[in-house]
């Protein structure tokens, strides 16, 4: 267990506690700092980089910490450091029920009559 502990300087809890198992994340465009100088990716640490280039493409959480062989809150908290500096983007999930116009009541009521007969 050393070595979450020193990839995380220590820290047990992200900084932002709204990540999801399946909350989306995708590397920003040209980051910048508050005084607008692009920030520089060099000075962040092996995991940092690999969570950047992994999410070139949308990833969820749960894939990240797959790919970095990393626990799920090890990676939420290098995700949150990600997000606080300009470099990762998160959005929450669509819905399937939004992202296909609306929810199949039919489908619905089929499945819940199924749960009861079992």
């Amino acid at each position: 267990m050393v070595r979450p502990y020193t990839i995380t300087r220590g820290r047990t809890a992200p900084e932002r506690d709204d990540f999801s198992l399946i909350t989306v994340l995708t590397t920003a465009d040209g980051a910048v700092d508050e005084h607008g100088t692009p920030l520089r990716v060099g000075r962040l640490q092996p995991e940092h980089r690999m969570i950047l280039d992994r999410c070139r493409r949308p990833a969820a959480v749960a894939e990240v910490a797959a790919g970095l062989d990393l626990p799920v809150s090890v990676t939420k908290i290098l995700l949150a450091d990600l997000v606080g500096q300009g470099l990762l983007l998160a959005r929450a999930p669509l819905t399937v029920a939004r992202a296909s116009g609306g929810a199949d009541m039919g489908l619905l009521a089929a499945v819940r009559d199924g749960l009861r007969r079992l």
